[in-house]
């Protein structure tokens, strides 16, 4: 059995994600409150993998996540894309009408603005995770309040769910990486092939030092797929970039990372991965709201 650490409670996308990514196997799921705890989780067992959201298609890079990931040990075994879709949930009984609060993570809160605006006189709170959220709801009563999560949590915590896709874009996907070291690293990866990689490095402050670059991989025929930029404290005007390069030949690969160490310092290689596709289940459930809906339902029932 795996043991898979998620940042956020019981029925989180964290956890969603982590069983849809290891669907054949059976997990031990760690809930950690934050991501720092997850990482601290993670020096403590050197068999535990972790699950960590780094970039969402609405809200952008969790930024904080990058410099975690680049102080710690571990390494990208994966990457999984999910398809995220809110329901709003309260204690049974509740209506719509009745609710007076709604809380959840802030990510939640700002990709459900438009349903939110739609609720006058709602009073809206931040709560540190969706999933989490339900569970206060369930454990303190409270009667006027509802939670945006996952129809799994809702599950979960014996919520009833007033509204299903409550996201204002639904093409809302959130793409999560899987964090592993030694041998439980190496059974990840066993059969994958490799075609993606993830590097952190820091760049001299001279006119073209980044362009010189992107040459460089250009013509090892490497691809940038994503490119992050974040400032080094106490460095004025410096910056660490953070990149994502896909590939079709694995050598190929490795000296265009020889040929840009000359221009680089600090260099870091995250993790070597296989790229996931997006399926086009996902995007066919993104157009179509009810669809969607009907598929997380089904979703939760498989997961519990």
């Amino acid at each position: 059995m795996k043991r898979v650490a998620i940042q956020g409670g019981a029925g989180a996308f964290h956890e969603i994600a982590a069983r849809e990514y290891f669907r054949e196997e059976e997990l031990e799921i760690v809930p950690c409150n934050t991501f720092r705890d997850l990482f601290a989780e993670a020096r403590k067992d050197p068999e535990l993998v972790c699950i960590m959201a780094i970039e969402n298609t609405i809200a952008g890079s969790l930024l904080p996540n990058h410099d975690l990931l680049k102080m710690s040990d571990l390494q990208i075994a994966g990457e999984h894309k999910l398809r995220v879709s809110h329901s709003l949930a309260a204690l049974p009984g509740s209506t719509l009408d009745g609710v007076k609060e709604v809380m959840s993570h802030p990510m939640a809160l700002m990709q459900c603005e438009e349903f939110l605006d739609s609720l006058p006189g709602v009073k809206v709170v931040e709560h540190e995770d969706t999933a989490l959220a339900a569970r206060d709801i369930q454990e303190k009563g409270l009667k006027r309040s509802a939670a945006i999560c996952s129809t799994l949590a809702a599950e979960m915590y014996g919520l009833d769910v007033l509204a299903e896709g409550i996201e204002t874009n639904r093409r809302n996907f959130t793409r999560f990486l899987i964090l592993a070291k030694g041998p439980m690293l190496a059974d990840i990866q066993k059969e994958n092939n490799i075609n993606k990689s993830s590097l952190v490095f820091v760049l001299p402050h001279n006119e073209g030092s980044l362009s010189q670059v992107l040459s460089v991989l250009s013509f090892y025929r490497v691809n940038l797929t994503r490119i992050q930029s974040l400032p080094i404290i106490g460095r004025e005007w410096e910056y660490q970039f953070y990149i994502d390069l896909t590939f079709s030949d694995y050598q190929r690969y490795h000296q265009s990372i020889d040929a840009i160490m000359p221009l680089v310092s600090g260099l870091k290689v995250l993790g070597e991965y296989r790229e996931e596709k997006w399926g086009k289940l996902d995007f066919e459930d993104a157009g179509h709201p009810g669809k969607a809906g009907k598929a997380n339902r089904s979703e939760a029932n498989n997961l519990t």
